[in-house]
């Protein structure tokens, strides 16, 4: 059983600004995420896509932001669970939760933050009539473990920066790597657009434009597949096939557990602290809705704000709350280290 004081589901940028919030007020978080990394949409959909309605950042590329918010979060000491999505929450009598996910994972907080973005992400897949059968048998929708394609005959379907991005990575690790995509045209970051176009020159990639796959074959597990391409089907041997055709948003096992739920988002009271209708769970970010939500970044970051000091005055009832400008009061983390401005040096002029 993980002990923490905040659990929170969802660890995209909403999800990780509420651990350096939480850990202003001595608060521990743990997060859960259906993904293998944190970042949630800003690293799994967009990592090269610059953003430019963060504060103080002209511009900011997606994963640089969250670079940036897991360092400003390390010194607080975050538990993550990853790959694994919450699919069950038990409130105790004493008032507080359990959240056990989909493998089992036990979590044990005071409070539950839904920070979910738009809920979780499944993968598109491409309509193709043994696909279940191969799955974990050779296909797959997530590089966990690039490792695991070490000398291996690759097949990936797609054509946006995931395809693009992980096509340029296998191309050295694998034995052969085949992109296949329905247009010759491409929808991500040029520098990847052109390295691939390099690694085509070289031999280091397959590219099979315009066409698709149409068929998985094996017995046991996979071992070719057939792609057509203007109208003539081609047999490729492989060993994986990798369809990055982008993820598909749904709030999954959240629907289910007894939160008002409003054109498939979480109603929240936001005008206090973003609290849904059963006490001690709060709902910040995208997976939330109330009159004149936005969904943007910069108020999941308000709204996480709110949350955590909602979180400190219903475990320190009768306790107020100075709120303290960390220009002025520092930083103490967890692990021992202190953030302070430089402080100023009392001395005579004569």
């Amino acid at each position: 059983m993980i002990q923490t004081d905040i659990i929170i589901i969802g660890a995209g940028p909403t999800g990780l600004f509420a651990v350096f919030e939480a850990g202003l007020l001595k608060l521990k978080c743990h997060l859960i995420d259906g993904l293998p990394q944190p970042g949630g949409q800003l690293t799994e959909l967009y990592p090269k896509k610059p953003i430019f309605d963060i504060p103080g950042y002209p511009s900011v590329g997606a994963a640089e932001l969250i670079d940036n918010l897991m360092e400003q979060i390390k010194q607080f000491q975050p538990g993550f669970t990853l790959n694994e999505v919450a699919e069950e929450i038990e409130k105790l009598e004493d008032g507080t939760f359990i959240v056990t996910t989909n493998k089992g994972t036990k979590h044990h907080g005071k409070a539950v933050a839904i920070a979910g973005g738009l809920g979780s992400f499944e993968p598109r897949k491409p309509e193709l009539e043994n696909l279940a059968f191969f799955e974990e048998r050779g296909v797959e929708y997530f590089v966990k473990n690039p490792d695991m394609f070490q000398d291996k005959r690759i097949v990936i379907a797609g054509g946006g920066d995931s395809a693009l991005d992980w096509s340029i990575y296998l191309a050295d690790i694998a034995k052969e790597v085949h992109l296949v995509h329905r247009r010759n045209e491409f929808r991500g970051a040029l520098d990847s657009v052109e390295k691939v176009q390099d690694l085509k020159n070289r031999g280091k990639i397959n590219l099979v434009t315009p066409a698709e796959v149409i068929a998985l074959q094996g017995e046991e597990r996979l071992n070719s597949l057939v792609i057509e391409k203007e109208g003539v089907q081609e047999q490729i041997a492989c060993d994986y096939f990798i369809p990055l055709f982008g993820l598909t948003p749904k709030l999954g096992p959240i629907a289910n557990w007894g939160l008002e739920i409003e054109k498939n988002a979480i109603k929240v009271n936001n005008a206090l602290d973003y609290q849904t209708n059963i006490p001690g769970i709060y709902a910040i970010g995208d997976v939330n809705t109330y009159p004149g939500k936005l969904k943007l970044i910069l108020c999941g970051f308000h709204e996480a704000t709110l949350m955590c000091q909602s979180v400190y005055n219903m475990l320190n009832p009768g306790k107020k709350y100075v709120l303290k400008y960390t220009t002025v009061s520092g930083i103490n983390g967890f692990d021992g280290s202190r953030k302070e401005a430089e402080k100023a040096v009392v001395k005579s002029i004569i």
